[in-house]
């Protein structure tokens, strides 16, 4: 059976539901693991040593500057990644419709790390991150928190805990639990996090 093209409608209903995509082998597949991750945005934790890197401006922070090219990078980030082109394609049309944004690193005029995702209501689905220079996808990830908070999102989903994320206060949670966190987020006013 041939699964249905990754359109915008479909991602944007299949994320409302805690379901999201991902390149198996050439085969796009739908998940939504059980436990789910998710950084609580009032127990994230940075260090004194990023927060002083994230103020001191070493760093130049953007949003939706470059939504392509931090996608591709995350993509290039390892081999045999779940981020094909197609994956790529359906993101990039959703971030021109405005629901998925890239946060993004520069250093010397050049992309240094960054990270992308989806946002619907008071929700944010981190997707993927990467970095060429040390720290520049944890500032990124310290600038999409900061900007969540000040525009009133109150879910940071990650889907999958991993040790860097625990670092940050990253935690799992059942399922069921994250669909009720999920359908309350969804009921905040619409969200810009740019």
């Amino acid at each position: 059976m041939d699964t249905p093209p990754l359109t915008p409608e479909l991602l944007i209903a299949a994320y409302a539901q805690g379901i999201f995509p991902m390149d198996v082998e050439g085969q796009i597949q739908w998940f939504s693991p059980d436990p789910r991750a998710i950084i609580p945005l009032d127990g994230f934790h940075a260090s004194r040593n990023l927060r002083q890197t994230y103020r001191s401006g070493r760093f130049e922070v953007r949003f939706d500057t470059c939504f392509e090219d931090v996608i591709r990078q995350c993509a290039r980030r390892q081999e045999g990644t779940w981020i094909s082109k197609e994956i790529v394609d359906a993101y990039t049309a959703l971030y021109e419709l405005g629901f998925a944004h890239s946060v993004e690193c520069w250093h010397g005029g050049e992309l240094a790390g960054g990270l992308y995702g989806v946002a619907l209501g008071g929700a944010f689905f981190g997707e993927s991150m990467f970095h060429r220079k040390t720290d520049a996808s944890k500032i990124a990830l310290l600038a999409l928190v900061e900007r969540m908070k000040e525009r009133g999102f109150t879910l940071l989903d990650i889907q999958f805990l991993t040790p860097h994320l625990t670092r940050f206060g990253a935690v799992e949670i059942p399922r069921r639990q994250y669909l009720i966190r999920l359908q309350a987020a969804l009921k905040v006013f619409k969200c810009s996090i740019c």
